[in-house]
């Protein structure tokens, strides 16, 4: 068990530079659509590469918010079915989801690196703006490794995990907890 707190640790500092990268990533875009609606409206005429340009980090945004959105439970799962199982089929159906994930990941991970040192192409944003594809590539694998780094949390990855009287017990405590003055 000495091993798990550190990588869980990793797990949540790799989480929270992923939240950032896509916030990032959902600015820049808003940045560059900005500047483009300002530069129309001051000249009359577009910017040709700014869509272009914008639409690149769609990748970044979709594979690390996968990423997120899995370390918070919230991916397809299938509650009140797996709630109305006996708790040991419960236990087989969350080892069989977890197996499904890590495999989906481990795939993300090697035919994503494939997909990664395979990308030759430049995107051509302008004529003065290029940009290789593996700079939106490597997301593919990257998304893979923070997915099977996710899993060292375990069950607690499955929302049919979570019991809910224990999360009301553990907010009525923490409210209980706060001190104002």
């Amino acid at each position: 068990m000495g091993v798990l707190q550190p990588l869980r640790r990793l797990s949540d500092s790799v989480n929270q530079v992923a939240i950032v990268v896509c916030v990032g990533c959902i600015l820049a875009m808003l940045g560059i659509s900005f500047t483009a609606f300002i530069y129309k409206l001051v000249t009359g005429s577009t910017l040709s590469w700014t869509y272009s340009l914008a639409r690149l980090f769609l990748p970044w945004i979709g594979f690390l918010s996968m990423t997120i959105s899995l370390r918070y439970g919230e991916h397809v799962a299938m509650t009140l079915l797996v709630r109305s199982l006996p708790r040991v089929m419960v236990q087989i159906a969350a080892g069989l989801c977890l197996a499904v994930i890590a495999l989906f990941a481990l795939m993300l991970t090697w035919y994503g690196w494939d997909y990664f040192t395979s990308a030759t192409q430049v995107y051509m944003v302008s004529a003065q703006i290029q940009i290789p594809s593996k700079v939106t590539a490597i997301v593919v694998p990257l998304s893979g490794i923070i997915m099977l780094l996710h899993l060292v949390h375990g069950f607690s990855l499955l929302e049919h995990f979570i019991d809910d009287d224990d999360v009301i017990g553990e907010l009525i405590d923490s409210a209980d907890g706060e001190h104002r003055s």
